[in-house]
């Protein structure tokens, strides 16, 4: 069965060339010109990982984006023109697992799509599909995390640091290692999207989050106490 695609952008031109793009590698692909049409489609079927863009009539991306994450651990992907630090870490915050800035090449484009994909359907290679401390487990080849049996409801980026921090427990990961572990040896922005992230996981762990510690000047890690 072919995965789904919803690209939300109200440029024609744009959306119709990530479209064949994603096509011509057998991707089922559905298009919303505003964020409101792109909300209808997404509640009326099953959307396997959102494209948005910032600047849409009626709704926004930003809104957009705060919606489908409250609703859906979908993997989302921001397109847009703002490049600016500040408009990153926004999105990170509000959820988005990816951030493209236009101009882009629609094969790399693809190629980010078929890797979150991936990540979020948890075909990637593992030695060990069970990894735990205490009422907290993670099952590598579920791609999930539950906490006391329940799925915490973790995006794949929060999915990929908590896995990260809790393989390399007692040892400190920088800003830096989680960055190009994570994100890539590619990804050009600051160590405060990390920071937005770890935010998150620590509410969704509720007391577990105190596990993840912040050593000052150097980065993170996960102890118990």
């Amino acid at each position: 069965m072919k995965e789904s695609i919803l690209i939300a952008e109200d440029e024609d031109r744009l959306r119709e060339i990530v479209r064949e793009y994603l096509e011509d590698e057998d991707f089922k692909v559905l298009e919303a010109a505003n964020g409101r049409e792109a909300i209808e489609i997404f509640q009326s079927g099953s959307i396997d990982l959102v494209l948005i863009d910032i600047m849409m009539p009626e709704i926004d991306g930003w809104s957009l984006c705060r919606k489908l994450r409250k609703e859906s651990d979908v993997p989302i992907i921001i397109i847009t023109a703002r490049s600016d630090e500040d408009d990153k870490l926004m999105g990170f915050e509000l959820g988005a697992d990816e951030y493209v800035t236009k101009p882009f090449s629609p094969k790399v484009l693809v190629a980010r799509v078929k890797s979150l994909l991936k990540r979020a359907k948890g075909t990637l290679n593992r030695e060990e599909y069970i990894i735990s401390e205490g009422e907290l487990v993670i099952d590598k080849k579920a791609y999930v995390a539950k906490l006391r049996g329940e799925d915490i409801g973790l995006t794949p980026r929060e999915y990929e640091i908590l896995l990260h921090l809790l393989s390399n427990k007692g040892n400190v990961l920088t800003r830096e290692n989680l960055l190009d572990n994570i994100w890539g040896y590619d990804y050009y922005g600051d160590g405060r999207v990390v920071d937005a992230h770890i935010k998150k996981i620590r509410k969704k762990l509720g007391d577990y989050g105190q596990c993840i510690k912040t050593v000052l000047r150097a980065g993170y890690k996960f102890e118990v106490n």
